[in-house]
């Protein structure tokens, strides 16, 4: 937690606490991995979804289930293959023969933390089917609306190499998740860790020891007290122009909408509250960006075939953006 010379106006003493007990408790069964552990707690107080894209491994699946473990809510697990179908996902009506009717039986989406395990793995027509409910926390099946408790939440894993039998997420899904992660290999240091720590556990036996540590109303709260954190202005003019420049720069052939302005807001509120501010800082924004950007917006051909990636081009962006002090 960041030192705060200043006096607060939103007590967060609440927040830093639990989010204090919940790294300890995930750093009990992973090593390392601190900024996506950050990443996901910065998720949960949005409300948003969360893509972490990974090479096998290296615990996006363990981290996911921990968060989901430390949650006093429900949570449920779908693999996605290139055989799933839609009703697989959302649910189907059921014909009962004893009322002479249709009886809604709901999917494994119909839960409070959803992790789907390689989400590129589906076909488009499979992929479509979490449009509406990752948008409108809602589902529509045969003219009939049903509305998610809350919270609710989609962790979706994906491999960046392996490509044969994947189909690439559309634009318009990529949009709807708040963060894209990247999640790298462990340091020499981390991996002994990892080795010393269960030579003498199976990963079934860690899990098991996780306690759980909110439940939804203090995410609620949580979530209300960070609508508060204050933000001048200029950091939001600011945020707008990162924005702008995705959709003005030449080397872009897709820019980022809206919606990555209001998530880039959203998050660096987020970043301050968990570092112990009530105010956010040019420093939350430019930590957040990155997150929020890299999977919307689409390089130019030939940015692509010089080696430039997205991340090398967002921190262009924010390194010729005058920071507001």
């Amino acid at each position: 937690m960041e030192e705060n010379i200043f006096q607060q106006r939103i007590d967060l003493s609440g927040l830093n606490r639990a989010v204090f007990e919940i790294r300890n408790e995930i750093g009990r069964v992973i090593v390392g991995q601190h900024k996506m552990v950050d990443l996901l707690l910065i998720g949960l107080l949005c409300d948003g979804h969360i893509l972490i894209e990974g090479v096998p491994g290296v615990a996006k699946t363990l981290t996911a289930k921990l968060v989901a473990k430390i949650i006093d809510v429900d949570f449920s697990r779908l693999q996605f293959t290139p055989d799933l179908m839609p009703s697989d996902v959302v649910g189907t009506s059921v014909f009962n023969p004893k009322e002479g009717d249709f009886r809604f039986k709901s999917g494994p989406i119909f839960s409070n933390i959803v992790l789907i395990d390689e989400i590129n793995r589906a076909p488009a027509k499979t992929q479509a089917a979490l449009f509406e409910v990752m948008e409108e926390r809602q589902v529509t099946v045969d003219g009939y609306t049903h509305v998610m408790r809350m919270p609710f939440i989609v962790l979706a894993t994906q491999n960046p190499i392996e490509q044969e039998g994947t189909y690439r997420l559309p634009e318009a899904q990529l949009d709807r998740f708040l963060f894209k992660i990247e999640v790298k290999y462990p340091t020499l240091a981390e991996e002994v860790n990892i080795l010393l720590a269960q030579q003498g556990k199976t990963q079934g036996q860690m899990l098991q020891d996780v306690r759980k540590i909110l439940s939804p109303s203090d995410i609620q709260h949580f979530r209300d007290q960070i609508q508060s954190v204050i933000i001048e202005p200029k950091l939001i003019e600011f945020i707008a122009r990162i924005v702008n420049e995705t959709r003005n720069n030449p080397a872009l052939y897709l820019g980022a909408s809206p919606r990555a302005s209001l998530a880039i807001l959203k998050s660096a509120k987020a970043n301050a509250a968990v570092k112990g501010r009530d105010f956010v800082t040019p420093e939350d924004i430019v930590e957040m960006a990155p997150h929020v950007l890299r999977h919307r917006i689409i390089l130019t051909a030939e940015k692509e075939m010089e080696g430039i990636t997205a991340d090398d081009l967002i921190d262009n962006i924010l390194k010729a953006i005058e920071v507001p002090r």
